[in-house]
């Protein structure tokens, strides 16, 4: 009894955590998508991948445009199937959700940006101009935010319809796929072989359509963007994942 009693109140302090992380996760994402649509251009990831001429549809194309922005395109997907999978998993949550977690932590490690003397865990899309260039005269002004009139804008080839939806729908599939996985491992872990796959199917099938909808996605986007010189003469990049 009392090992039952102490096991439900870390089910209890795990179900906050993910609570927390999954508030604290879309906050970073509103975050970052405030200050480009505000053109905040004194941060490098804003002055790179975004300009004043953009529309509101595109500075979401360059919300991801970036390494950093398509981590927490992806982070923001897992999070949402994760508080799903936490609610809906039942008597596998606490296998299922530590290693969903675990995979979370992953990818929440490429955006946090922690700098250990020369090595540097993940790359941070919060980082300032006069923190990466300190030495520039610009930054020793206290008005050189005035000087920072524009950012570089976004690429001309992804100013395209389909690199709107293409990554969101191609980042859900990874994420929807990510899922089978965990039940997997969690079945290898709790030794029982055969439950999983009656739960398997349905993320299995979601995750399929999603992603093969995404690559076929890339494909038009590739075809109309890059005229390559006919419909299997797009980047092979498309092709392979097609196949």
């Amino acid at each position: 009894n009392v090992f039952t009693t102490k096991l439900a109140q870390w089910q209890q302090i795990g179900s906050w955590a993910y609570y927390i992380h999954f508030i604290s996760a879309l906050g970073v994402i509103g975050t970052l998508f405030y200050l480009i649509n505000e053109h905040h251009f004194e941060y490098e990831y804003v002055y790179n991948h975004t300009s004043k001429s953009l529309p509101v549809y595109y500075q979401l194309s360059s919300f991801w445009e970036g390494q950093e922005g398509s981590f927490l395109l992806w982070i923001f997907w897992q999070v949402i199937l994760g508080f799903i999978l936490l609610r809906s998993s039942g008597s596998w949550k606490n296998e299922v959700m530590t290693i969903f977690c675990v995979i979370q932590a992953f990818l929440s490690s490429m955006v946090i940006g922690v700098y250990l003397g020369d090595y540097h865990i993940g790359s941070s899309p919060f980082v300032l101009f006069r923190e990466i260039m300190p030495e520039m005269p610009l930054f020793s002004r206290p008005d050189y935010l005035m000087y920072i009139k524009d950012g570089n804008g976004l690429n001309p080839l992804l100013q395209n319809y389909w690199m709107v939806i293409h990554p969101p729908t191609l980042f859900l599939g990874f994420s929807l796929l990510s899922i089978p996985f965990v039940y997997v491992i969690a079945a290898l872990w709790k030794r029982e072989i055969g439950d999983w796959v009656k739960k398997v199917i349905p993320w299995v099938v979601a995750g399929g359509m999603v992603l093969g909808t995404g690559i076929l996605m890339g494909a038009t986007w590739a075809y109309e963007a890059l005229s390559f010189g006919g419909y299997w003469a797009w980047d092979p990049v498309e092709n392979a994942s097609l196949v």
